[in-house]
């Protein structure tokens, strides 16, 4: 993937110096409650999560995990990408946004840049996005950014059923 550019942000591949920023983040509280715990908890682990997330899964799928800048400050306020999973047959938008970055529209900036990136530059007709029930923020995210409510759906790894979405390349060129 590409660096994706918006009005307020950048999305590029992440890098070692984004390690203390990744620490921090999958160490939030909301983060390990909805997204779960990765099992990151020093400086070597989060270089493992940017080799793995990032750049193993560009290299074997072409999509991944990226970092999020605000071009404003340059400052790092989440992380944003198209996952491959191999439960669900179509790519997975995935976002986590630093606390003090939620709530100024930035994650549905960079949902939608990286919506649009899935479907006009990588040419996938079909992209899908799951959260858990309880995280009313990301299901209001993701209906704002026209993904549609699909069902319930058990996932590995995971106690209760997520909320499963999908937004076709139709719906989306449709909706601009």
């Amino acid at each position: 993937m590409d660096v994706i550019s918006t009005e307020r942000l950048i999305l590029r591949h992440m890098e070692a110096g984004d390690a203390a920023f990744i620490l921090a983040l999958l160490n939030d509280a909301d983060f390990l409650r909805f997204i779960g715990d990765k099992g990151v908890r020093d400086l070597e682990g989060a270089l493992g999560y940017i080799q793995t997330a990032c750049h193993e899964a560009f290299e074997r799928h072409g999509i991944g995990m990226m970092m999020v800048e605000r071009t404003d400050t340059g400052a790092h306020a989440g992380i944003c990408g198209l996952l491959n999973r191999d439960y669900l047959d179509n790519p997975d938008i995935g976002f986590a946004f630093a606390k003090d970055h939620r709530g100024a529209g930035l994650a549905s900036e960079a949902v939608r840049a990286t919506l649009e990136h899935g479907f006009d530059s990588l040419g996938y007709s079909v992209l899908t996005a799951i959260t858990d029930p309880e995280n009313t923020a990301s299901r209001r995210l993701l209906e704002r950014a026209d993904m549609e409510f699909v069902g319930m759906m058990s996932v590995p790894h995971a106690e209760t059923e997520v909320c499963y979405y999908e937004l076709t390349k139709d719906a989306a060129a449709n909706e601009r």
